[in-house]
């Protein structure tokens, strides 16, 4: 298979080298990239790991068109107030009869309903495992492993950042020391005050409660407060009580639709919320039938993102 990337930082290089690695057993080919910093690059045998940038397209839907790809990979940056361009450059894809997998929470935090639905018209395969918790399994659980449950809502902690940042407080540190920490360790957003302000968390929680709880909401609609007000003094404070504080994502259904908040949380240390530390996640799914199970990664990297999008890639490749 044949595969555009939209975008190619981090998670961008990671999958190449994956797809490298696994190449004997899993034949994919990236046959064209473009980028918003170095231009665009094609080669319909199979790009390097270092390609050699040229001018870029013009426009999304002329990379497309020149790509000669069956795949597009979208991995631009969150944009948390609209999802764009990334909607557009998936939309794009849809039209050309293209599969997608992207590791853009945004679109789906803002147009998912929309999106499955111009999928499915366009007869072609859209995945998105990598947008939540990097290459651990959520979406694909619900989808492939929970039949006939209904998902009444969840709990976790998702966003890493704020995990680094609330340790540097309680170490004594400011705010500012924790964010150069999350950012030399790369798990800011490219704008550290998504994560603060509770955006990316938010764009999360959106995206989860589209997906699956069929919300149909935005991350304008989660209930938001961030950690931009914690201090030293108040995490210190609370270690003393055997407390802490974590960044927490909440959704539940109620008579008047689902219900979403984000917000920093009081909580003893013995709660399994609190020991989410570093850039661990915690997801935990409240169903009818099977009651509340639990997705928990550990100190993942941008390797765990790019096998998302690897994974993802193989899922669809298994159903043509």
């Amino acid at each position: 298979m044949k595969l555009a990337l939209i975008g190619y930082g981090n998670v961008g290089r990671a999958l190449a080298r994956l797809l490298e690695q696994k190449r004997a057993a899993f034949p994919f080919r990236i046959t064209a990239i473009q980028t918003l910093r170095h231009g665009a690059a094609y080669d319909a045998a199979g790009l390097p790991l270092k390609p050699k940038f040229g001018p870029a397209a013009a426009s999304i839907t002329e990379f497309l068109d020149r790509s000669g790809a069956e795949l597009a990979v979208e991995l631009t940056t969150l944009n948390p107030a609209s999802g764009e361009p990334a909607i557009a450059h998936i939309r794009a894809a849809f039209a050309r009869g293209k599969h997608v997998v992207t590791a853009n929470k945004g679109p789906i935090a803002h147009a998912y309903a929309e999106l499955r639905e111009e999928a499915r018209r366009a007869g072609v395969e859209f995945r998105f495992e990598s947008t939540v918790m990097d290459g651990a399994p959520v979406f694909n659980l619900a989808r492939n492993t929970l039949p006939g449950c209904r998902i009444q809502g969840f709990t976790g902690v998702l966003n890493s950042t704020t995990n680094v940042v609330i340790e540097a407080l309680r170490n004594g540190r400011s705010l500012e020391d924790g964010i150069g920490e999350a950012r030399r360790i790369g798990v800011t957003e490219a704008d550290a005050s998504y994560d603060i302000e509770g955006w990316d968390a938010a764009a999360k929680t959106a995206a989860l409660a589209n997906v699956l709880m069929d919300a149909r909401v935005t991350p304008l609609d989660v209930e938001r407060r961030g950690i931009g007000r914690l201090t030293p003094e108040k995490l210190l404070a609370l270690r003393q009580q055997r407390k802490t504080i974590r960044l927490v994502s909440r959704a539940r259904r109620s008579p008047n639709g689902v219900k979403l908040r984000v917000r920093a949380e009081v909580l003893p240390e013995t709660d399994v919320l609190a020991g989410v530390q570093g850039t661990s996640s915690l997801l935990l799914i409240d169903t009818d039938l099977m009651g509340t199970i639990g997705v928990f990664e550990l100190n993942p990297g941008v390797e765990q993102t790019a096998y998302g999008v690897f994974s993802d890639i193989v899922d669809i490749a298994r159903t043509l």
